[in-house]
């Protein structure tokens, strides 16, 4: 993984000098809150409900075992024992105290992580595929292009202070699991008939308010023009995005107005006239970059895979972990290990300090000191033996990080909601877990099978709920907590928006209505249909008419 050197260590420590003295004035009254809000901003520090939020970043989802180990020190010493890994690779802190935040950024920069670019109206933590150099579908390790694209951005003078907050999201793949579609720019690797290297570049992604699937803007960019096409489209967008109403200040509302035809000769004008002269990608920046992630030095068994063999054959439990929560890996002889931070009843991506550190002695044992965050709120350890699996789930079970859930019902992202958030209209956290509870039984998840289910507490989507096969919504009705619920919408490769069923359930039907979604679905797929897959093929009216009754 990425090394700091001595330009992004001095960088961080700098930061913290700075916060410490904005920290300290702001206590002494010298700052206002209004005052003190946009530097807060500036170091992912939130106020929400009850308290401050510290949202740290953690670039492409990847992170060490140290770094690992840390956030769980910070965790137990400054919080409540727990973190919040979050849909965009990142970690929440929920209940730190003001005085100790810049003290927490200095623990951070200990182990080279920070909160730079983790809010404001700038380019924001760059996400990528959680399987990124080792999935063997893809065609180049995106997360090279992550932190290529972080190096670029951080600070960036012209992108500092852009109409809006921008996401961007790489992968290496065709199977996306970045969700590439749904952001400001997605970019995804590929070949030319030539086999030369490069890009789709899709913009205008977003969900929230107005939700759209980005369109291609780029079916093929030369891999040498990455930074100077960025910096035409970011330039496009920042002479043009709306200012004046942040509801319509989102590059897709740019594109989406303007048209894509339209907003792609606008970027290819701009990009002809600063290809010549603006910063790209040079050879030998590329390569020394790349060389921080070369692959380890894999060592697999000669009876690794039979060993796997037999300990699937004794054990059905581990069988059932291995079905749903291990994927193939590009090595023979190793697998990637999904960690669910799903359990049955618990609160998606939340992970006490005891399991970070477990996760950080399974990642030494077993992958290379090496974790993964996904964007659906999991962990990953991406280079784990074939025959060292068993251990490892045993392992994974003493710390209640075994459930076999990933992509069914159980697995949901889901928002802080009105817990936390002041911006919430509902609660996300006690929906999610009566759901879980209602779908306990492993079993019947299974036989349900790839369910992608996602809740939100307002309409900005932080639990990506116009992504989900089944997405749930909370709004406020006359100060009660209702639900609206959407169907068939996907955050992959055929990503597509929800459409609204009818009219929203009020708290305590909510759960019903998902299990009678769930029932209608059983009652009429065919064989080998995904929930997905079935409501494409028949439509909305039989789940409207199971929810609501016929006219």
């Amino acid at each position: 993984m990425y090394m700091y050197d001595e330009i992004d260590q001095s960088l961080v420590d700098e930061r913290v000098i700075q916060f410490r003295d904005q920290v300290n004035r702001r206590m002494t009254g010298e700052l206002s809150e209004d005052e003190f809000k946009p530097l807060r901003l500036m170091n992912g520090v939130y106020l929400q409900l009850h308290a401050y939020m510290l949202r740290v970043a953690i670039p492409y989802g990847t992170l060490s075992s140290e770094q690992m180990r840390k956030l769980a020190w910070i965790a137990k010493k400054y919080d409540r024992n727990y973190g919040h890994f979050t849909t965009r690779q990142n970690l929440q802190f929920n209940w730190p105290k003001l005085e100790d935040l810049p003290d927490i950024l200095a623990e951070l920069a200990s182990v080279q992580m920070h909160a730079l670019q983790t809010s404001g109206n700038c380019i924001r933590n760059v996400t990528a595929d959680q399987f990124a150099g080792v999935a063997a579908d893809e065609v180049v390790d995106p997360r090279i292009y992550a932190e290529i694209i972080r190096q670029w951005s951080t600070l960036h003078p012209e992108f500092t202070y852009l109409p809006r907050k921008f996401k961007i999201a790489v992968t290496g793949s065709e199977i996306d699991r970045a969700a590439v579609r749904f952001h400001d720019i997605g970019l995804i690797a590929k070949r030319n008939g030539a086999g030369e290297l490069g890009f789709e570049v899709i913009i205008g992604g977003g969900l929230g308010r107005t939700p759209f699937v980005g369109p291609t803007i780029r079916d093929f960019l030369p891999e040498r023009h990455l930074l100077s096409y960025l910096e035409a489209a970011l330039r496009v967008y920042n002479q043009l995005g709306r200012r004046d109403n942040m509801y319509k200040a989102r590059i897709k509302i740019q594109v989406h107005e303007t048209g894509a035809e339209t907003f792609t000769e606008m970027v290819e004008a701009e990009w002809a006239q600063i290809r010549d002269t603006a910063v790209d990608l040079a050879a030998g920046e590329k390569q020394r970059i790349a060389d921080f992630f070369r692959p380890p030095r894999y060592r697999a068994s000669a009876d690794a895979e039979a060993q796997l063999r037999l300990q699937l054959r004794d054990d059905r439990n581990f069988a059932r972990w291995v079905e749903t929560n291990v994927a193939p890996h590009k090595v023979t002889g190793y697998r990637i290990a999904n960690i669910s931070l799903k359990p049955i009843g618990g609160i998606p991506g939340d992970a006490s300090s005891e399991q970070m550190d477990a996760v950080a002695a399974l990642a030494d044992r077993f992958s290379f000191s090496e974790i993964r965050v996904t964007h659906e709120q999991n962990l990953v350890l991406p280079h784990v033996r074939a025959d060292d699996l068993y251990a490892l789930w045993q392992t994974l079970k003493s710390y209640d990080l075994d459930t076999p859930n990933l992509g069914e019902i159980s697995d949901m992202i889901a928002c802080p909601g009105m817990d936390y958030c002041a911006l919430a209209n509902a609660r996300s956290i006690p929906v999610a877990q009566q759901i879980s509870e209602r779908f306990a039984d492993l079993d019947r998840q299974h036989n349900i099978g790839e369910l992608k289910l996602k809740i939100s507490g307002c309409i900005n989507a932080c639990g990506h709920h116009h992504a989900g096969h089944i997405g749930i919504l909370g709004v406020d009705r006359k100060g009660e907590e209702y639900y609206q619920i959407t169907l068939g919408g996907s955050g992959a490769e055929d990503a597509s928006v929800g459409d609204i069923v009818g009219p929203a359930f009020p708290y305590d039907k909510v759960v019903d209505a998902v299990e009678t979604l769930v029932d209608t679905y059983l009652d009429i797929r065919t064989d080998g249909e995904r929930f997905l897959d079935t409501y494409r093929r028949v439509g909305k009216t039989p789940f409207k008419e199971a929810l609501y009754g016929t006219d």
